[in-house]
Parts: C-alpha cells; sequence; structure tokens
C-alpha cells in the first residue's frame, strides 16, 4: 500500500509528489500527460521560469523528481476511486489496483470549446482568459474581451492596466445599462451581436467576426469559455463542490482536504478564482505536506 496516490501529473500532482517524496512517503502519481495549459506556448508569472514553455518545466520538474527513490510516476488514467480513510482503491485505466492510505485529486479542468469557427484554432495563442498571464506581452496593444457573466464588468476595468485600447462584445448577453455606462465613461466600446467565427492566420486573430455583418479586427482576445473537471472521478465519492461563473470545482478546506477524510484537491480543480501555475504549485505542495502531516502517529 502507498502512503498516497496522485491523480493528476501536472503542475499541483507534482508539487504535492515533491513535498511527500522528501520526506520519505511512498508516493504514486498517475499522469495522462495532457495538462490544461498544453496549447500555451509559454507559462508567465512563475517565478523562476517566466516566459518558459510549460512543458520545458514540467520536464525539468520530473527529471529532479526521479532522484526520489519514493515517488513513481505511472503514465495511466485512474478509472474509478473507491473507499475511505486509510484504505483507498484507485483503479487505472491499464488494470492495476492500486492502495493507499490518502489521495491528492489533481486532475485538473478541461476547457470547453464554444462552437466558433476559429476559436479553438487561436486558444492558447491569441485567445486567452488571464491578463495576469498574458497581458505583459501584449500590453498597449487592442484588446478584446467576450462578455461572459457579471465577472466580466470586473476583468474590463482590470484590463485597462494594460491597455487604454479595449473593445467588449456583448455576445448576446444583456449588459445592464448602468454597467454599459460605466464602460463608456472609461471610453469602452461595447459591439452588440453573437460571436459567430473568429478569422485568423495559424490561431493568431484578424478579425472578431458578428452575426450582425460586422468585423472587428483585435490584436487579442481575452475569453472565459465554460470547463469542467478532467474526469468525473469526484462525483461517485460525493465530494462537495462550489459554483464558479465558468464552472464547478471542488471544495477544500483550509488543509485541501475534500469533503470525505483523507482526499484531498489542488490546482485547477479546486481553484474558484484566477487559477495558474503558481497557484496549482503552492496548492499541491500545501497537499501534499497536509496529507503527510495527517498520517502521523
Amino acid at each position: 500500500m502507498d502512503d498516497v496516490i496522485i491523480i493528476g501529473g501536472s503542475f499541483a500532482g507534482l508539487a504535492a509528489a515533491l513535498q511527500l517524496g522528501r520526506a520519505g512517503r511512498q508516493v504514486t502519481v498517475l499522469d495522462t500527460g495532457l495538462p490544461r495549459n498544453r496549447f500555451a506556448h509559454h507559462s508567465h508569472g512563475v517565478l523562476g521560469h517566466d516566459h518558459k514553455p510549460p512543458s520545458d518545466i514540467l520536464a525539468e520538474a520530473r527529471r529532479q523528481l526521479a532522484r526520489y527513490p519514493a515517488i513513481k510516476r505511472v503514465n495511466a488514467r485512474a478509472d474509478s476511486v473507491a473507499g475511505a480513510l486509510d484504505d483507498f482503491t484507485v483503479l487505472t485505466s491499464d488494470g492495476q489496483r492500486l492502495a493507499a492510505r490518502r489521495v491528492i485529486l489533481s486532475y485538473g479542468v478541461a476547457d470547453q470549446m464554444p462552437d466558433v469557427p476559429g476559436f479553438a484554432d487561436s486558444w492558447g495563442s491569441s485567445i486567452v482568459p488571464c491578463p495576469y498571464c498574458d497581458g505583459f506581452e501584449v500590453a498597449g496593444r487592442h484588446w478584446g474581451l467576450v462578455w461572459s457573466s457579471p465577472q466580466s464588468h470586473q476583468s474590463a476595468r482590470l484590463f485597462l492596466d494594460w491597455t487604454d485600447r479595449l473593445t467588449v462584445f456583448a455576445d448576446g448577453h444583456d449588459i445592464p445599462a448602468d454597467v454599459q455606462a460605466d464602460l463608456a465613461r472609461r471610453n469602452i466600446p461595447v459591439v452588440d451581436g453573437r460571436v459567430i467565427e473568429i478569422a485568423h492566420h495559424q490561431g493568431q486573430i484578424a478579425t472578431v467576426n458578428l452575426d450582425t455583418g460586422r468585423h472587428v479586427a483585435v490584436d487579442v482576445l481575452f475569453a472565459h469559455p465554460r470547463n469542467k473537471p478532467s474526469a468525473s472521478l469526484h462525483e461517485p465519492l460525493g465530494l462537495a463542490t462550489v459554483d464558479t461563473p465558468t464552472g464547478i470545482v471542488l471544495k477544500v478546506d483550509e488543509r485541501r482536504q475534500t469533503s470525505l477524510p483523507g482526499i484531498y484537491a489542488a490546482g485547477d480543480l479546486a481553484t474558484p478564482f484566477l487559477p495558474s501555475v503558481t497557484q496549482a504549485t503552492w496548492q499541491g505542495a500545501m497537499a501534499g505536506i497536509f496529507a503527510q502531516q495527517s498520517m502521523l502517529t
């Protein structure tokens, strides 16, 4: 029996494994090799790794973990999790039946691309969700924001720290009059109509095309599509969740433990606000530390 099985081998999962491995705890990391940010060319705002490809950061992390004999990485998907504190069982896609005293869920979320031609092709290059991740590289250029929820108002205000050229695409949403007045006061135009196409060249936006016939040129488009957990392992376990404007995340306490004792969660799967590599890394580290401390006798 392992001490901990970690399901998900991206930034959160590997950070958890590092802490546990350094404490001599036996760890198995299950990794499908499909991190959420695999569409991004660079990771930004990551201390010591700014502007590096995320795949390079993860590859270096895996090389470093290889020196810890207590950590085992397995390229397999977890198909189910069952059991209770000190006696969990994980069944994998390659037929293994693994046992552990604790489980850390770090399998992340998957972005659900809207049915708009060109959107998925531009995702991660010229359509992005986070100004802290990509804003510096396009500061001062013409930004677009696809309205998706009341939170979009805060995004529009926030973006003015990076650019004074911002266009909001209502995309069929009824933006309240007082919000429209505030945007007008900030010289942020609102374009009516639904986005029906992203005209692009190899992922670089040329225009946002609307069902009104308008074609609006922008340099970068910020959007917040819905997402969902990358796996459904939490559902049979009955783990508590939190609703966010873009989807659900797992509810955790201050020790990163879910509503089921012995199961912890970290990374985008358990981040209700501004998910990032930095957040995933510290959450993973804390999940590993608290899981280890929970096993002290």
